[in-house]
C-alpha cells in the first residue's frame, strides 16, 4: 500500500497502525492541484479497506502544509467547464477532498507543519484533531481573489469556532496566526514545527489504541452526523441501533470479557467485515 515515488504530489506511507498522507510538492509549497484531489480520494478509500491501518495523518513535505490552489493557470486558473452531466457549476474539487475525509472509517488527525492557506486549511477541517507548528498561519484569503470559501468549510468552519469568528476570518480574508488559531479552537495544540508529525503520531496512537476499530469507526460517524442533527431524538435512535446491534457483538464480548480479567483487549471484528446502519 505505501507509495515509494518520490515524484507522487502525495505519498502515502506507514508508521506501524498509522497512515501518513504527506503532500509531496515541495518546490510549489504542496500547491493544490487536481491530480492531488483524485489522489487524496484515492488513498482514503485505501485506508478504509485496510483493516491493518487505525488511522490517518495528514502532513506536508518541506516548510508548508499546503498553500492552496495552484495558480500556475494565472487569472484563468479558476475558470472551470461546465458539468457534462448537469451542464451546471462542476463539482469543487477541495470540497471534494473534504467531504472523502469526512466519510473516513478511522480517525484523521492533521499535522500542519507550515503555512496552510485556501483549500490547504479547509481540507483539515473535518479532520477530528489538529496540530500545527509554532509558525504556522492560516489563510483564509477567498475574498482577497476574488473567490468564496469552498471546501464545505461554510459548514465545517463555524462549527470549529464558532459563527463570528467564522464571519471574521473569512469575510476579512484574514491570515491567521497559530498562536489565533489555538485561542479560538482551530486547532489543538501548538509544538516546534520539528516535533509536529511526532506529535500527531503519539495523539493518533492515543485514540486507537485498545479500542474496537469498528466501535471508533461507528463513534466518529455518530459524532460528526450528529453536528446536523435536528435534535438530540435523532441521537437517541441512531445510538439505541448501535447498542443493539453492537450489544451482541464478538467485540463487545472481548471488551468485557478483557475488563473483568484486566487484560488488554483483542477485538476481533474488522471494518472490512462491513459496519452496521445507524442512520435511517
Amino acid at each position: 500500500m505505501p507509495e515509494t515515488d518520490p515524484s507522487n504530489p502525495v505519498i502515502l506511507e506507514r508508521n506501524g497502525e498509522i497512515a501518513v498522507v504527506r503532500f509531496n510538492r515541495p518546490d510549489r509549497l504542496n500547491a493544490f492541484t487536481n491530480e492531488m484531489c483524485y489522489r487524496l480520494i484515492e488513498i482514503f478509500d485505501e485506508t478504509d479497506d485496510d483493516d491493518d491501518v487505525r488511522a490517518v495523518v495528514l502532513t506536508g513535505t518541506g516548510r508548508a502544509f499546503c498553500a492552496g490552489a495552484d495558480l500556475a493557470g494565472g487569472g484563468d486558473t479558476f475558470v472551470l467547464g461546465d458539468d457534462p452531466v448537469t451542464g451546471g457549476a462542476p463539482a469543487d474539487t477541495g470540497g471534494q477532498v473534504t467531504l472523502r475525509i469526512y466519510r473516513s472509517l478511522k480517525p484523521v488527525i492533521a499535522a500542519i507543519n507550515g503555512p496552510a492557506a485556501g483549500v490547504g486549511v479547509t481540507m483539515t477541517l473535518p479532520a477530528d484533531i489538529r496540530i500545527a507548528s509554532e509558525t504556522a498561519k492560516f489563510g483564509f484569503v477567498f475574498t482577497r481573489r476574488g473567490l468564496v470559501p469552498e471546501a464545505c468549510s461554510t459548514w465545517f468552519l463555524p462549527r470549529a469556532v464558532g459563527i463570528s469568528t467564522a464571519v471574521e476570518w473569512t469575510v476579512g480574508g484574514k491570515m491567521v496566526s497559530a498562536t489565533e488559531a489555538l485561542e479560538r479552537g482551530l486547532v489543538r495544540e501548538l509544538v516546534p514545527a520539528d516535533q509536529v508529525l511526532d506529535r500527531a503520531l503519539e495523539v493518533a496512537r492515543e485514540l486507537v489504541s485498545g479500542t474496537s476499530p469498528v466501535s471508533a469507526a461507528l463513534t466518529r460517524q455518530l459524532m460528526w452526523r450528529m453536528l446536523g442533527a435536528s435534535g438530540p431524538e435523532v441521537a437517541h435512535r441512531a445510538e439505541s441501533i448501535g447498542i443493539y446491534v453492537r450489544g451482541t457483538s464478538d467485540d463487545v464480548r472481548e471488551g468485557v470479557d478483557a475488563f473483568l480479567e484486566k487484560r488488554d483487549p483483542k477485538f476481533p471484528n474488522r471494518i472490512s467485515e462491513g459496519l452496521p446502519v445507524l442512520f435511517e
